[in-house]
């Protein structure tokens, strides 16, 4: 809108005769527009840290607090190569990050870092072989403890899933999954954009060599489109007069566009292996010529799914329950999303104690 017509608005607005219902959409309007196109980003991921240990693109970051450590487990955060992890940490009163580490837990959290064009033929294997075990070892080190325990959120879990099943030498004590898929047999929509009738792989990596995160961000939203395309912009423009709503949108919009490319080898192994075979449920997965079998995965296991998610659907997180070897395991089915089950409300009230309170009796 240009100065000229945002000043006839803004007159008309003023005129006595326009009902206040009008002025009410015309202020939440322009509200809206004021955050979209002049305030500042939010900033993110603020909780005190160090790093404590590099590789390639990869950081090891440990939680520093005034508050005392009381539990004897250290606890390693391992986060999805699609995304940016400050998802955990996001805002100060809002963080899954600061509510662990004021519970007195040491918390550790490995942030895959931005790959670059020269990264395309990282491969899982990679993630799973190389980087997670010198994490584990880094944080036992670190911590001075004997054993660790790892949450995985979204494919951050998958990974764990793997990396725990193919290196039981480790002292792993306790597994939180997290909307981590398992079973991709009934993927929803994710099985026919993905149907390798359909969908070359091969193709798209050979083009891009790594995958934009634009292309999984369109993917991801196609699950739904109103709702994803245009229900963010609809709900800033009605609830533009609350300012904590305001808050909590800028900080989840700048996350949500806020992605990573995904390294090409990965992701081809990710579509082929997962959406298109489901090998890792079948026990036909194999990484680096290692067969991957889940019933390897002995440590306690605290299973969280949400009950809207569509992207890591509650019966693909819970097919694991039957798949490990786990003599404590537990699933619970949240009542949230897939990003609201780490950040906003729910997460607060339901899941940050949900995951504290059973690891607190496994950590000592």
């Amino acid at each position: 809108m240009s100065n000229t017509s945002l000043k006839e608005w803004t007159e008309f607005s003023n005129l006595t005769l326009v009902p206040e219902e009008v002025k009410g959409q015309y202020e939440r309007f322009t509200k809206a527009t004021n955050v979209l196109v002049r305030e500042p980003e939010p900033e993110v991921g603020q909780s005190p840290k160090e790093v404590i240990w590099t590789r390639n693109k990869a950081k090891l970051y440990r939680y520093t607090s005034e508050q005392p450590r009381k539990h004897a487990v250290p606890l390693l955060l391992v986060y999805a190569l699609i995304n940016k992890p400050y998802i955990l940490d996001l805002t100060k009163g809002s963080s899954f990050v600061e509510y662990l580490v004021d519970r007195g837990f040491d918390v550790y959290l490995l942030d895959w870092g931005t790959p670059g064009y020269e990264d395309k033929n990282m491969k899982m294997d990679d993630y799973v072989l190389d980087y997670i075990p010198r994490a584990v070892r880094k944080v036992l080190r670190a911590s001075n403890a004997k054993e660790v325990s790892i949450l995985g959120y979204c494919m951050g879990g998958t990974l764990t899933s793997i990396f725990a099943a193919l290196h039981s030498e480790l002292p792993i004590r306790n597994i939180v999954f997290m909307t981590s898929p398992f079973d991709f047999e009934d993927t929803g929509l994710y099985g026919s954009f993905l149907d390798e009738k359909y969908f070359d792989v091969d193709k798209v990596v050979e083009t891009l060599g790594n995958v934009p995160p634009e292309m999984i961000d369109f993917g991801n939203k196609m699950l739904k489109p109103m709702a994803n395309f245009y229900g963010p912009y609809i709900s800033l423009v009605d609830r533009a007069d609350n300012e904590q709503f305001i808050k909590s949108w800028k900080l989840i919009q700048k996350w949500v566009g806020d992605g990573i490319p995904f390294p090409g080898e990965a992701y081809r192994q990710w579509i082929r292996d997962f959406y298109q075979q489901n090998k890792l449920i079948k026990g036909e997965l194999v990484i680096r010529g290692r067969k991957v079998d889940l019933k390897n995965i002995t440590a306690n296991v605290l299973n969280l799914a949400a009950e809207k998610d569509n992207i890591a659907q509650p019966h693909q997180v819970e097919a694991l329950m039957n798949a490990i070897s786990s003599k404590d395991k537990k699933y619970v089915l949240l009542p949230t999303g897939h990003a609201s089950v780490a950040f906003g409300p729910k997460a607060s009230k339901i899941t940050y104690p949900t995951v504290a309170d059973w690891l607190e009796k496994r950590s000592s």
